[in-house]
């Protein structure tokens, strides 16, 4: 349908828009053939199927289509007629991108702009040609028109061509002369021009006159010149001949006249036959106009036809003609109509007729569904019919066409010739079909099932259904049996209207009497038409029947002659208003009995009267009729004569009185004088009459039964639907009490399964638990659970479950779903038999004086329990699959022995055939989670994976229609018959076309009906609240969009749904779900109802704000919330009203035409709001969904939900948001640590008086590090906006990660600040050692130079030895001789020491004496601090349990050794950095020691000053040893006799060549790579070694581990897991700090321990800084430079933001270094040494091991992973486990598994046994605590926030969720028992049976690695 629809879209938007701007014009003449060409890119996906192309015409603004081509073929059904067989695609320029169209023949009328529309994917291209068709004219000819006393007017004309011409006149001597009238235009059919012109002129009768025509394209110029004399000549030769024709014409007419009237009747039937010959198959709605103005007539009624046909051939009533001519009339005017197939042609349909229509492929969900329209060509009309009646709107048997806008149709433009204007007439029966030819094409062309689909709606809408179906595709009629089987109807028959009782039953079951109406011959009276009026009740008049009245009624049935069509009556219980008192069926068969006797004679057996409708009785219907005397049938004669009963059919009636037993009774007759309402009064009557005498009553199974004796088909009578009864009735036939039968054949229902989903909600709520453990508590009742579900295992499946299971698996998907229609049919039957017998009972006993409310109570429960349908047999085989999964979850049992493992994949195939499956167990109100799971993933398999989902769910209070709100939009089959309202909640599977997937967004919708909220059998209980907030909260919180259902006239339910819908979205929106939310008030059918109830939807908002905030109190939330916060909700866009179901009064009321038309427009929003919200959508594929409804449901069994709720989807977009933000974070760290690093080179190459300013460098950093940010930023709300999946449910967290980029700015700036002043500190602290060595350096200078000079002027040539050893005398004397100034030593321990006095003076006297008696700091060291338990101060504590006096020691342990690990780090740090120590060091330790001591958990810990001295006492001890070191090393290092020393080989070296006058250059180059670049290179290399180990890592075997902390933690348990060491997991659980930078320390070993990957990244390293230094010596080269200094001071200029060269080299290197020196030698020689000093620096790396080489490094991997993976290091107050709360700025810490508390020493402080308790477990019992933080009172663990609002601790997840760390305690229970010198713990009996690869799947579900 996608392609009707868009057409005319399309075509639209071509019209009213822009003009296309590729045009190009053709030119050609009539007659000959043109080819038009339009371009278009090829996609790359281009495929011919795809390619849709469309040519127009438009003409005077008007379009018309003149070819079209998609789906791979040309589609001409709305070609304009013009065109047919004119036009070809040519299809072999289509793959070059040319759309070339061939039109041949052209035509003057062909002239026009051709618009050429062409999609290609997802393109569209108009291109457009004018195409200018010219005719040449005919050569001109003169003639005279009237001449009278010498004045005479003269016409010029000339035909045939086109454009049009000029007409010129001139007289016989050429001058031109004027004419008298414009020159008139005519344009004849074929399009062509008729030229004329008049010339009134006066002169001789010799006179010339000429006119010429002037004809542009052809460049015509034809003259003709005529006497006035020669056209005299001619006119009166043309009258003579007139004259004589006319004589001939008189003498003829005569004998004319007397064939005419014999031939009359012979020329009718010509007519009629040539003008149904000439009916074209198609017509457009622009075909309508035209045929309304008069191109075509349209056929009257067939009787109507031979009336008026007799009466003006032979003056005289019908009833005076003869018999025989009669009969061939009537015979000829009904006629045969069309074969099926040409029908089927006629309305697209002919492919179904063999390949059927299925169900889903008309629910299938359709862009058509957004342009709901009444049809505008044949093609559309079934189509509509099915979209409208499976929407139950009483529209759908329209079939007429819409025609187009009224325009100016008839009115001449142009100067073209007008024609008349006709007056309006009907609409053609071309261009409308009957209704009836639509159902019976529908019918023949649609599956069983489809059939009973359709029946059923038609049935709701009170349609008439078809009873009988032609011979149209079958040797002989058929029987609807089965299409009907699937109606249920209930009336209040006249017995029980005083009780107001009610019977229900299946319609094909119920046996009523039946009345036959039929027509026998002519009959003007519409028997539809009165037989609407006998079944309608007062006031309430319905068109059960199509009459010829109706809109397309009138149009001549093709192929619906014959049909039997059947409706009933169903009284209400109203006398006054009921025509009927009891049920009756009312069967009408169309066309007349003569021309289907097979169907009048079944009818006649099966009625218990028969009505005829006709106008006379002739000889031949007495025959007929008298052919009946032997019928038991009673038959009734409805005459209906034109005036009055004519003496002939008065004597055949008295004839067939006796024969047909009839009396004045039985003869009714309405003619002109009758009124209809009086008539209709008389029938019904009669028919009430009749239903009170004894009459036969017969079902439609007994119809069958008569008809297949007959020979009739039976559509039940095939062998798939007769295996699948008997199977059925053989599970049937053992029913008999609902209740009991229950009981005894669904054994794991009822009782068993209420208590399974008892203990399974008391494992998440422990409300029973009472002083039992909570561990113990869990043990048993996983023990209970699992004994209950062995149980059900060890039961067999009873008679009926094994036929059930057994049909399932052996029966055809055809057969299999005939079973499933048959098993409820057959139960409904049983259950409404069983439900009428109970409630009859139950009013009995009410009614009875004295009953006790015990029996009512009893009867109650007996009336809830006897539903009993499919769901309840599909439920017991989850329930066996669930029992067979936890049982044999553990055991090695072959998949092959399992016998219930392949029931998820046949639940799942009878999903897509349309089957609903229960998602929630509306007995038990329980998810089977492993079977919903099961089917859902063998669903998704069998989808190939293409199975994205969008759930829409409704809810409302029970019995307010919401299935049959679901029903009508979607088309669905949810029960809502009486008595079985929905329970529980069932989803069903609705496909998106595929045309439509993309734009929708998803490939299925998931529909969710759940049963009704505040139900009157749950209203007595206790937790009925309870029980409708968590299926409110479970429905909501599945879906995407819910529709909330209410009646508009119960204000009280109202608020109550209303409040638990608020709470449930509530609820949905902490945890980061926003589903959308629709209001539906039913009953509420005034048009101005939006409008006037404005002022209510704002009071509405008020409503639902104040139970939003009554919601967030119940759960417990701080904050103040409107609903307005919990979802988008728009008061304009979010509420419906719809009107009341049924129009009337029910049982014989239609559903309302307002009620499915609202519907409808709801459908289409909701539809319009899915693909709007597409691009911001990532819809849910069916793995993600059963995710979702497992975390749901684990989070509605707890009682606090939100705290409770643990969603693995949101885990896993929790993880890889974190993923990505670690990458940005890295990124961002590493740009900052290379600018630091190019920052401080450039410091150190720096004089002292050019370093830049700290404050500008601070500056610079911060706009860095601020650029950062904002991508950072950038990169965050791109994320949120972009397709990432589940990015939604992670929102709340988005203002984590803002946080934490606001924190990781604010360390980065502050890193930048602090190396930058550190670099400036340490240039300007070494530049005063800089100025004495230079002092030093030039006095020992002038000393070499000295002896140089002199050794030149001795006489005697020296050689090396001599002159090494005067070198070294020299160099004694002048080290003598110069003052060397020593750096002062310091002593720091004293420094320290005097700082810590300082801090400590205020503290009091013990402090100080405390201080006096520490003696040396020295002697104070980190790991000689020992806790003791003087440093407690718990006087006020002394009754307080010894367990106490042990937790806050241990947590000051904790304490310390945090602070002292802190402390060494930064010892480390500074010590590692070779600089001189400073006073500020100490007092920076002092104030971090500090800071932690004042923080507030400090004071809690009741520590006293003692233990604030001894702890800065090993702190600055520790820092004094290890500063004191660093000092002395720096004295050393800086001293400057070592300094020089150091020099004096390169100054031995200068000196020894310049007296042997050697060429230095070489030497000397050797010297600066040795000297100056080797140590510069390896500082490089150094400073970005790090960075390059953290970006290795990143993409290694490593990457995954260290992407996240939930990766890095599920990698360090797996490893635990793998070695099984009690000390690794003790340092693990008890220092995890320590544990962590150890295990990244030794993933680095690990992964370089092969050295490999190391020295390739030293090499990359050293490799690009030497091409580098390579790049800078060819610039200096090339600058010029004539000194060998400028050349240095050149390239030291150039590398200074890469190297940082020793200066004290490079000046010795230079020195005595001669002005004439090569410049280019001496970079040559440079160049020459780098590639060796590249080989030594690798040989030097590769030396160093990697312990080493790490230590050395600037940026430290180890630190940035630690920083990546460690968090924030807090412990779970209660078990200790780690925060792994992935962004470093959040508010809550968390952890999504939690440890056993004696993990922790945890343990119990009377029998010292450790506590195997979870803490995860306990937040949700009824047990308590008691530490030092409440002070010793015991407080519950549900209320634990209120001392730790910091932490969230959820419940477990899942049951397993905790394995692994129970499998740990297991292990090492004895291990851990000894650690802390406590008792073993005694661990639940279950703990024992944990495997160790259970555990590995444990953490495997929690960390989502699976």
């Amino acid at each position: 349908m996608l392609r009707v629809l868009w057409f005319p879209v399309l075509l639209g938007c071509v019209t009213a828009g822009s003009e296309p701007s590729d045009k190009s014009n053709i030119h050609s003449r009539a007659g000959q053939d043109v080819t038009l060409s339009c371009r278009f890119q090829l996609s790359s996906d281009f495929v011919l199927n795809r390619l849709r192309i469309h040519w127009h015409v438009f003409r005077d603004e008007e379009g018309s289509v003149v070819h079209s081509y998609y789906d791979g073929a040309d589609r001409l059904q709305d070609q304009e007629v013009e065109f047919k067989g004119r036009t070809k695609l040519l299809l072999q320029e289509l793959s070059k991108g040319v759309a070339s169209l061939n039109l041949t023949q052209l035509r003057p009328s062909d002239s026009g702009e051709y618009r050429c529309i062409i999609v290609n994917s997802q393109d569209v291209v108009i291109g457009s040609v004018i195409l200018h068709v010219s005719a040449p004219y005919d050569p001109p000819e003169i003639t005279l028109l009237s001449w009278e006393e010498g004045e005479m007017t003269l016409q010029c004309k000339s035909r045939g061509g086109y454009p049009k011409a000029e007409i010129t006149w001139h007289d016989g001597n050429g001058n031109q002369l004027n004419q008298s009238e414009p020159t008139e235009l005519r344009r004849s059919s074929e399009g062509v021009f008729e030229v004329q012109s008049r010339l009134a002129v006066t002169g001789p009768e010799d006179s010339a006159f000429c006119c010429s025509l002037i004809h542009a394209p052809f460049n015509q110029n034809l003259s003709v010149c005529e006497r006035v004399t020669a056209l005299m000549r001619e006119n009166k030769t043309e009258a003579e001949s007139s004259g004589r024709s006319i004589a001939w014409i008189f003498a003829i007419a005569g004998a004319v006249v007397t064939v005419v009237v014999g031939v009359g009747v012979y020329m009718y039937r010509r007519r009629r036959r040539s003008a149904q010959k000439a009916t074209p198959v198609s017509y457009t709605a622009e075909d309508d106009v035209r045929l309304q103005t008069g191109y075509y007539a349209a056929r009257e009624q067939h009787g109507e036809e031979t009336d008026v046909l007799l009466e003006r051939e032979h003056g005289a009533p019908r009833e005076h003609y003869s018999e025989e001519d009669e009969v061939s009339l009537e015979h000829e005017a009904e006629g045969k109509g069309k074969s099926l197939q040409d029908f089927l042609v006629h309305l697209g349909l002919e492919r179904h007729q063999s390949t059927k229509l299925e169900l889903n492929d008309i629910l299938a969900i359709n862009p058509e569904m957004l342009e709901e329209s009444n049809p505008r060509t044949l093609g559309e009309i079934p189509w509509h019919f099915l979209r409208k009646v499976m929407a139950l709107n009483g529209m759908a048997r329209r079939t007429r066409l819409v025609p187009s806008a009224p325009g100016d149709h008839g009115i001449s433009k142009h100067g073209e010739e007008p024609f008349a204007v006709l007056p309006p007439r009907s609409p053609a029966p071309s261009v409308c079909v009957n209704p009836l030819d639509v159902l019976c094409a529908v019918l023949c062309c649609s599956d069983t099932f489809l059939r009973q689909e359709i029946l059923l709606k038609m049935s709701m809408c009170q349609f008439a259904l078809p009873l009988l179906l032609p011979a149209l595709d079958t040797p002989t009629c058929t029987l609807l049996l089965w299409a009907m089987r699937d109606i249920v109807r209930n009336w209040r028959p006249l017995s029980l209207r005083e009780s107001r009782g009610f019977r229900e039953e299946n319609l094909v079951l119920t046996s009523v009497p039946t009345f036959s109406f039929v027509r026998l011959g002519r009959c003007s009276l519409s028997k539809s038409k009165i037989l609407n009026k006998v079944l309608s009740p007062p006031q309430q008049q319905h068109d059960f029947f199509i009459h010829r009245d109706m809109e397309s009624g009138n149009v001549p049935r093709d192929i619906a002659e014959g049909l039997v069509e059947i409706s009933w009556y169903f009284p209400g219980g109203r006398e006054s208003s009921d025509p009927f008192q009891e049920p009756i069926a009312v069967i009408n068969l169309r066309g007349d009995i003569e021309c289907h006797p097979l169907q009048f004679s079944f009818l006649a057996e099966v009625s218990s009267a028969v009505f005829i409708f006709a106008e006379h009785i002739s000889e031949r219907k007495y025959k007929l009729l008298s052919s009946l005397q032997d019928s038991r049938t009673k038959f009734y004669l409805i005459l209906n004569p034109r005036s009055t009963i004519t003496r002939k059919t008065q004597g055949f009636l008295n004839e067939l009185a006796p024969l047909l037993k009839l009396t004045q009774s039985h003869v009714l007759v309405k003619d002109n004088t009758a009124n209809d309402s009086d008539f209709v009064t008389r029938l019904q009557d009669t028919l009430a009459h009749l239903t009170k005498q004894p009459q036969r009553a017969v079902s439609v199974e007994d119809m069958a039964v008569t008809a297949r004796e007959r020979g009739f088909q039976v559509d039940e009578d095939c062998e798939e639907c007769a295996e699948a009864r008997k199977r059925a009735d053989e599970i049937a036939g053992e029913i008999g009490d609902v209740v009991e039968y229950k009981g005894r054949a669904l054994t794991l229902q009822g009782v068993p399964c209420k208590r399974l989903a008892e203990v399974e909600r008391e494992l998440c709520q422990l409300k029973h638990q009472g002083e039992t453990p909570t561990e113990i508590y869990k043990s048993q009742l996983r023990q209970e659970l699992l004994g209950l579900r062995t149980q059900q295992h060890g039961r067999d499946l009873t008679g009926g479950m094994g036929t059930f299971k057994a049909s399932l698996e052996q029966l055809t998907p055809v057969e299999t779903h005939y079973f499933l229609k048959w098993m409820k049919f057959r139960l409904d039957h049983i259950a409404r038999a069983n439900l009428s017998k109970l409630r009859a009972e139950y009013k009995e006993t009410y009614r009875t004086p004295g009953h006790s409310p015990e029996q009512l109570a009893k009867l109650d429960e007996l009336i809830a329990a006897s539903s009993l349908g499919v769901e309840h047999f599909m439920r017991e085989l989850g329930q066996f699959y669930e029992a067979e999964q936890s049982v044999c979850k553990d055991s090695e049992i072959a998949q092959s022995q399992r016998r219930f493992a392949h029931l998820p994949g046949i639940a799942a195939d009878l999903m897509l055939s349309g089957f609903a499956l229960e998602i929630i167990d509306g007995d038990a109100s329980h998810v089977p989670l492993q079977w919903v799971t099961g089917v859902l993933t063998e669903l998704h398999a069998k989808l190939g994976g293409r199975s994205r989902l969008l759930v829409l769910s409704v809810l409302g209070v029970q019995s307010t229609g919401k299935s049959t709100l679901l029903n009508s939009m979607f088309g669905l089959q949810l029960a809502v018959s009486s008595g079985r309202c929905t329970r529980g909640a069932f989803m069903t599977l609705i496909k998106v076309a595929e045309k439509f997937q993309q734009e929708l967004g998803c490939d299925f919708i998931l529909v969710i009906d759940a049963e009704g909220l505040r139900a009157p059998q749950l209203a007595k209980l206790e937790d009925s609240y309870e029980h409708d907030n968590k299926l409110a909260t479970l429905v909501i919180g599945l879906s995407d969009i819910t529709i909330v259902n209410m009646a508009m006239e119960n204000t009280s339910e109202m608020k109550d749904i209303l409040q638990i819908v608020v709470h449930a979205f509530l609820r949905m929106k902490e945890i980061g779900h926003k589903p959308n939310c629709q209001f539906v008030y039913q009953n509420v059918s005034d048009v101005s109802a939006h409008e006037q109830n404005m002022r209510d939807r704002n009071h509405f908002l008020e409503h639902l704000n104040e139970m939003t905030k009554a919601a967030a109190r119940m759960e417990k939330l701080n904050r103040d919330l409107t609903f307005s916060d919990i979802m988008k909700y728009d008061p304009e866009k979010h509420n419906w009203y719809i009107p009341g179901l049924w129009q009337g009064v029910p049982p014989m009321a239609p559903v309302s035409l307002g009620y499915s038309e609202s519907v409808s427009e709801l459908k289409k929003y909701l539809l319009d709001f899915m693909r709007s919200r597409t691009p911001n959508r990532n819809p849910r594929d069916i793995p993600q969904f059963t995710k979702w409804v497992k975390n749901l449901w684990n989070a509605v069994k707890h009682e606090n939900f939100i705290f409770s709720f643990r969603n693995s989807l949101v885990a896993e977009a929790y993880n890889q948001l974190s993923l990505r933000y670690s990458e940005w974070e890295w990124e961002l760290r590493k740009e900052m640590h290379l600018w630091v690093c190019d920052q401080e080179t450039v410091i150190q190459n720096q004089p002292p008086h050019e370093l830049p300013d700290a404050g500008n460098l601070k500056q610079e950093a911060q706009e860095k590090v601020q650029q950062g940010e904002e991508k950072i930023l950038f990169c965050l709300q791109r994320y949120f906006e972009s397709g990432a999946r589940n990015r939604h449910l992670i929102e709340k967290y988005r203002e984590d990660f803002i946080r934490s980029t606001k924190s990781l700015t604010t360390e980065l700036e502050r890193y930048s600040a602090i190396k930058c002043e550190k670099a400036i500190l340490i240039k300007k602290s070494w530049h005063k050692i800089d100025n004495i060595q230079v002092e030093y350096k030039r006095m020992t200078e002038k000393k070499v130079v000295s002896l140089l000079e002199d050794c030149k002027r001795r006489k005697l040539k020296l050689d090396k030895k001599e002159l090494e050893v005067e070198f070294e005398t020299m160099w004694k004397e002048a080290v003598s001789e110069l003052k060397l100034i020593r750096l002062k030593k310091r002593n720091v321990s004293q420094d320290l020491e005097f700082q810590l006095r300082k801090d400590l003076e205020n503290r009091g006297s013990t402090v100080r004496w405390k201080l006096q008696e520490a003696g040396n700091l020295c002697s104070y060291r980190i790991k000689s601090f020992s806790f003791d338990n003087e440093y407690l101060d718990l006087t006020c504590f002394r009754d307080m349990r010894e367990s106490f006096t042990q937790e806050y020691r241990h947590k000051a342990e904790e304490l310390a050794h945090s602070l002292m690990h802190k402390c060494q780090h930064y010892i480390e740090e500074k010590v590692s950095s070779k600089v001189n120590y400073d006073k500020t060091y100490g007092r920076e330790l002092l104030r971090m020691i500090n800071e932690r001591l004042q923080q507030k958990d400090v004071p809690n810990l009741h520590t006293n000053a003692c233990f604030e001295v001894d702890l800065k006492l090993h702190i600055l001890g520790e820092a004094a040893c290890a500063f004191q070191e660093m000092h002395e090393n720096f004295i050393k290092e800086n001293d400057p006799q070592e300094r020089l020393e150091k020099l004096k080989p390169q100054y031995l070296s200068t000196f020894i060549n310049h007296y042997l006058e050697k060429d230095p250059c070489q030497q000397r180059a050797r010297d600066f790579c040795e000297l100056c670049l080797k140590p510069a290179l390896a500082e490089h290399v150094n400073k970005r070694l790090g960075i390059r180990i953290v970006d290795d890592l990143s993409e290694s075997e490593k990457a995954n581990t260290y992407s996240s902390r939930a990766s890095f933690q599920f990698s360090v348990l797996q490893k635990l897991l793998d070695e099984m060491d009690f000390d690794n997991y003790k340092k693990y659980i008890n220092d995890y700090e320590s544990f962590v930078q150890a295990a990244i320390w030794r993933d680095i070993s690990d992964h370089y321990g092969n050295r490999e990957s190391i020295d390739a990244l030293e090499a990359k390293i050293l490799s690009d800084i030497i091409e580098t230094v390579r790049g800078a010596l060819e610039m200096a080269t090339d600058g010029g430079t004539s000194r060998v200094s400028d050349f240095v001071a050149k390239v030291c200029s150039l590398l200074q933001k890469d190297l940082v060269l020793p200066k004290d080299s490079l000046e010795t290197i230079l020195f005595q270094f001669t002005a004439s020196a090569d410049t280019s030698q001496f970079s040559a020689d440079i160049q020459d040494s780098l590639s060796e000093l590249e080989q030594n620096l690798a040989s030097e790396f590769k030396a160093v091991n990697i312990e080493e080489k790490l230590s050395k490094l600037q940026v430290k991997p180890q630190d940035e992973l630690f920083k990546r993976v460690f968090g924030c290091g807090k412990q779970c107050p209660f078990c200790g486990v780690p925060c792994e709360a992935e962004s470093a700025a959040h508010t809550e810490h968390f952890a999504p598994v939690h440890w056993p508390r004696g993990l922790r020493r945890c343990r119990d402080h009377i029998t010292k046994i450790l506590d195997y308790s979870l803490c995860s477990s306990d937040v949700v019992s009824n047990a308590s605590f008691s530490n030092s933080d409440t002070k010793g009172k015991k407080v519950p663990f549900r209320d634990y926030r209120q001392h730790y609002s910091d932490w969230r601790i959820q419940p477990d997840p899942s049951p397993e969720a905790s394995d692994y760390w129970k499998f740990v305690f297991k292990e090492f229970r004895d291990q851990f028992a000894r650690q802390y010198d406590t008792e073993p713990a005694h661990l639940p009996e279950d703990w024992g049976k944990i495997t160790k690869e259970q555990a590995l799947e444990s953490i495997k579900a929690v960390y989502n690695m699976q």
